[in-house]
This record gives structure tokens, sequence and C-alpha cells, in this order.
């Protein structure tokens, strides 16, 4: 699924009743049924003009500059051949100031002019002029212009802006302003009715609706955003996505097409992260997150039904980061990551989430499973803006060893490999065939563990193997670099 930022698109007016249309007469008994059938259907009228005036124009300008010397700065040898060849006369030149020395030209003057950027939308969290919006609104822009329902016009401060959640806080210098309220995004309902107000291609104050279609569709890494069905299109960025209590539960940011326009399905950022978000930019500026240093992936069937898991859930853990928190925990690669802090991780993309909203210095505890069983940990939350990347590290095959079961040939590491992947124990592959050169393994791996069984060297691991019930799948723990995941090896005819 394609989902992509608001982009510039052009605006396309159909006129119902055109060429090729036909009308059929209809009698007012005729007229009746449709008219019962949608009295039941919700008036948005007072809504909207109850929380309206608190959603506002963004119209975003950036610094250009202009050439002072030539007609919109083209002193260049490509326009001097236009003008001559089209023209048949010598483009104008920049005349010498009268104070210049004679024989020379003083450079062409810059200018700096003032240009359109983009529009968007906003609404106003508070009296004295905070008003959210999206990061990618405000993003690159030299200046912010603030529009209200009543045509007052602002120039606006950017406070302070988040990528990772493309929530953006500006402010206006103003009192009394009018303000939307609040609402909790986790208690939304598929199938609630909601609106949306923006400026949809600079057509301010336009009110669509719709219903929402899914509460926490994962698109990003660090929050689940709100499914809705109702019309959103470039210029709405930003704006609000209202209940029908007035009040505001997402700020509308993305939409899924494939043309730059609306198609039926669009997303929402939760208001309850978006706040989170705004309630550090307004005290700092800026938004920091916690992390424990793990890349992690996702929990299959296959994976979990091999190590004794009732569902797959959790996140597996692939490769830990050296001295990070996790390291400093106790968590190892290979370890699937069940709760965090009591509460359960059902998919893999609910820790950076709960992680992120952890204040960094904190402690926290988590529930991983290991070898048939879970054990709890405690950890350190550190910053993200410490994020490092482990450096490399590639083993280096042996001579070849005779083929297994399995398709492999393995030999033992050396102890400054050892020490390099910080491992106890492991073998690398030297020969990858049949089943395992089809589940992915390749020479230069290396295998830390069959099924819950750990490789200590290639005598334990060919011990492993020769125990191996050769119709069952056989679930190992490769390291290949400095990343660690569960390869499912499958016997012929599986």
């Amino acid at each position: 699924m394609k989902t992509g930022y608001y982009a510039k698109s052009l605006l396309s007016v159909c006129l119902l009743g055109a060429a090729g249309a036909f009308f059929t007469p209809f009698s007012a008994a005729q007229a009746q049924p449709t008219q019962t059938a949608m009295a039941g259907l919700p008036d948005f009228a007072d809504l909207v003009d109850r929380v309206g005036p608190a959603v506002v124009n963004i119209r975003t300008t950036e610094r250009a500059r202009a050439n002072a010397g030539g007609p919109n700065g083209m002193n260049d040898p490509e326009m001097e051949e236009f003008f001559r060849r089209f023209f048949g006369v010598p483009m104008p030149r920049q005349q010498p100031q009268p104070d210049a020395p004679r024989g020379r030209r003083q450079a062409p003057q810059q200018q700096e002019e003032e240009v359109p950027r983009g529009v968007g939308s906003g609404f106003i969290i508070s009296n004295d002029g905070y008003i959210m919006t999206n990061a990618h609104v405000v993003e690159g822009a030299d200046e912010v212009y603030v529009t209200l329902t009543d045509k007052r016009e602002f120039k606006a401060k950017i406070i302070g802006s988040d990528k990772r959640s493309d929530v953006a806080l500006v402010r206006i210098e103003g009192a009394n302003l009018p303000k939307i309220n609040i609402g909790d995004s986790n208690k939304i309902r598929a199938g609630e009715w909601v609106i949306a107000i923006g400026s949809p291609f600079g057509l301010e104050n336009t009110v669509t609706a719709g219903i929402v279609s899914a509460k926490a569709r994962d698109t990003g890494d660090y929050l689940p955003l709100i499914q809705t069905d109702v019309a959103v299109n470039p210029g709405n960025s930003g704006g609000p996505l209202i209940n029908m209590r007035g009040e505001v539960i997402g700020i509308n940011s993305q939409i899924y097409s494939r043309s730059g326009g609306y198609m039926g399905i669009s997303f929402a950022v939760p208001i309850d992260e978006a706040m989170r978000v705004s309630d550090q930019l307004r005290t700092t500026g800026h938004v920091t997150r916690g992390r424990i240093g793990v890349q992690i992936g996702e929990v299959t069937k296959d994976v979990a039904d091999s190590l004794g898991l009732a569902k797959a859930q959790g996140a597996l853990v692939q490769r830990v980061e050296q001295g990070g928190p996790a390291d400093k925990g106790g968590v190892e690669p290979g370890d699937i990551i069940l709760k965090f802090n009591g509460t359960p991780i059902e998919r893999s993309n609910d820790l950076p989430r709960m992680v992120g909203n952890t204040k960094p210095g904190t402690k926290a505890n988590i529930t991983v499973w290991r070898k048939g069983a879970s054990r709890d940990l405690a950890l350190s939350i550190a910053a993200m803006e410490s994020d490092k990347v482990a450096k490399q590290q590639n083993p280096t095959p042996k001579p070849q060893q005779a083929v297994n079961a399995l398709g492999l040939a393995v030999g033992d590491l050396s102890d400054v490999q050892k020490r390099e992947l910080r491992v106890d124990g492991g073998v690398v592959v030297e020969t990858a065939e049949g089943a395992a050169a089809r589940a992915g393994l390749r020479p230069g791996d290396v295998i830390l563990r069959i099924n819950n069984a750990d490789i200590k060297d290639s005598k334990v691991f060919n011990a492993v193997v020769a125990k191996l019930e050769t119709k069952k799948t056989v679930l190992a723990l490769v390291r290949r670099g400095d990343t660690s995941q569960f390869v499912t090896i499958k016997p012929n005819g599986q």
C-alpha cells in the first residue's frame, strides 16, 4: 500500500448533467421514501458552526533570490542565445553603476523576494494562539501566515516540529481566540461519523464527512494512524478530524492515492499522540523519545510454533546494540520481547511506540521468551538522539567440510571472531545446499541455536542435527553481520 504526503495537483471540476446525461421526471410521491430514508442521517451544520472558527488556513512562503540586473534574474549565456535567436536583438544587460570605476562593472545585486510555497490547514488548541498542524506543512518554510475564518491574518512563529509523528506547533499573537476541544482517540470506534475541516486546493473552510474505517492502521514506525473515508485532498493537511461531540480526535495527515488526489482512504494522526508531541514542543521546542538499542522483526507463525509460543506475538530481537540499554539489561539476539512494563506486545510495531513514549532515564521492565521459557529483565531507557549503528562484522569462512542432512557444512568460530561478534559459541556456515539454501542461508552466516539448543561448536551442532526428525521443520537462530534472526529450514517435501 502506498501512502504519501499531500502533493500539488490540478483541480478538476465535474459538472453533473453534462452531455450524455438523462433526466427522468418523478412525482412527489416517488420522492417521499428517499426523504424518509435520509431523515436518519446526521446534520453537521450546528457542529460546524461551533468548531469551525477554531480551524485556520496556513499559508507558507520561502525567500528566493532574484538578480536585480536583468529580467527575472536571467543574465546567462543561454538566455542571451534565446534573445538573439527569437527576438533578433541582444538580451538587455545591467548598466554599470554611475560611481563604478571605468572599465569595470559591479556584480549584479541579489534581492530576496517572498514566493508562495504551499497551503495547508491547522486548528487552534489554546486561547493564546497555539496552533497544531502537520510538520510537512511548515517544513522548509521561511514565513508562516495563519488566516482565521473572520479573515484576520497573522504571521506565525514555528515553535517546533517532529517529522516522526508529522506534528508541528506554531503560534500567533492573539488573545481570546476560539479553540477546539481535545477528544480521546483511544475511544473512537470503527463506523462512527467524523468530519474534516480544512483548505483542500486552497478552498478555505471546506467541510467533508465520513466514518472511521479503522482505528489503528500501521503505516508508520511510531504511531498507528486513524483510517477514514472522509474526503481529504491536498490542502487538508494539518486540519482536524472531528467527532460528533465537536472534539478533535486526529490530524488529517496522509492519503492513499495513485493519482495524488482522494481515492476513498485517508489517514489521521491520533490526537493523543499529537498532544504528547505538542506538549514537548511547547516546553523544549523538540521531541525526545526513549530507546533501548535493539533491532526487531516480526514473529511469524512458524517461529512461534517452533519456539513453543501459544500464538504469533511479540517482537523478535534481531540485533542488540553493544553497550546499549538492552545489552546491559541482558537482552540477547533471538529473544522474543512479550511485554513492556507489563503491557503485552501484540505486534512488533507496538514495542518502539511504547519505548518511544517512555521518558529517557526511567527504569522499565520487559518480559522475554528465551529457550522455551519467559524471564523478566530490567532496563534503563536511553534517549533516541544517542542512537548508534553497530559496526558490521563479517566472519571469514573456513575450508569446506562435509554437508549434513540440512544441507550445511559448518566450522568453528575463532576466538577473535567470537570477541568481534560478542558470542560465546556458534558455528560459521561454509556450505549451504538443499533445504538450507532454499531457506536463504549462505556461507559466512553464523548459527547460534538450533530449535532451543545452543550451538557451542561444530561438534555440538553435528550432534544436535543428528537427532533431528527428518520430516519436521527446523528453526535456526542465524547471525548475519550484526543482525540475528530465526530462519525456518524445511526438509524436502514440505
